[in-house]
């Protein structure tokens, strides 16, 4: 399916009926990443969207750095819940997902039933979080030059990519995903629009109630960003560990993923 979004066609997939669940995806995914979770979703009574942000799989690429700026990413979910008619939803989000989805609890709290945060937490936790998890961050240096990222990204049959999944599915996936002209760049403008993101100390706490969750084995984020992220939730923090799985815990984490999302957006509202 496609919505006319901020001036974009954005693509989205999405199923079953009820009570509507928006799935947000990070990098390097697209909608695919919750392949695991749409169906047990859908087939649990919920609306299920689960678009391609922009940039990515099938939505428009704007050429622009600035384009790619969160508020424009977070301002692209609202656009679409206006476009489906949907007054509020539960928000999931994971890596670049997860921040725009803090950024909505933030900014746009009356449209968020509640919200799941996968692997990234509160931003200003991660603003204030020590030296090592900041040392994590080294990537994102190489991610913000251009030219030289993409190069190093495509080397090899794009070895480095398949080197942070062992899923050979996956990779193929992410492959085909970025392989099109300009696609492996738009997904690299997150980082370069948004790089002051790690240090900024202005965000503000959210009202809606959040679930927190974190994977064992996530070598870009360390379990304390998360645990702190509970002095930044007004309205109540759920936290969960998964142990034994990766960053992308939507796959790897499938059964454990599904069972607290279900858990969580069943839950009956205040």
């Amino acid at each position: 399916m496609y919505a006319r979004v901020n001036g974009l066609n954005m693509h989205y997939v999405t199923a079953g009926e009820g009570p509507p669940v928006i799935l947000l995806h990070g990098f390097p995914d697209t909608h695919e990443i919750w392949r695991r979770q749409i169906p047990a979703l859908a087939e649990a009574g919920f609306r299920v969207i689960a678009p391609d942000l922009r940039g990515y799989g099938k939505t428009d690429m704007p050429q622009d750095v600035g384009a790619y700026a969160l508020s424009f990413l977070a301002d692209d979910v609202l656009q679409l819940m206006d476009a489906l008619g949907i007054e509020k939803a539960v928000v999931v989000g994971h890596d670049w997902g997860a921040l725009i989805g803090w950024h909505l609890a933030m900014h746009a709290p009356q449209r968020i039933v509640r919200y799941v945060a996968l692997s990234v937490g509160h931003p200003k936790a991660i603003a204030a979080s020590s030296l090592g998890q900041k040392l994590r961050f080294w990537y994102m240096l190489v991610f913000k030059t251009p030219v030289v990222a993409e190069a190093l990204l495509k080397a090899g049959d794009w070895a480095a990519l398949r080197k942070m999944i062992r899923s050979r599915e996956q990779q193929e996936i992410w492959i085909a995903a970025l392989a099109p002209a300009g696609r492996l760049t738009a997904a690299l403008n997150y980082y370069r629009a948004n790089f002051k993101l790690s240090s900024a100390r202005s965000w503000s706490p959210v009202n809606v109630p959040v679930m927190g969750v974190w994977s064992e084995h996530d070598p870009a984020l360390g379990e304390q960003q998360m645990l702190d992220s509970r002095d930044q939730c007004t309205a109540g923090f759920r936290y969960e560990r998964i142990d034994g799985v990766g960053h992308w815990l939507q796959l790897s984490g499938a059964d454990r993923v599904n069972a607290l999302l279900l858990d969580f957006v069943k839950a009956p509202t205040a």
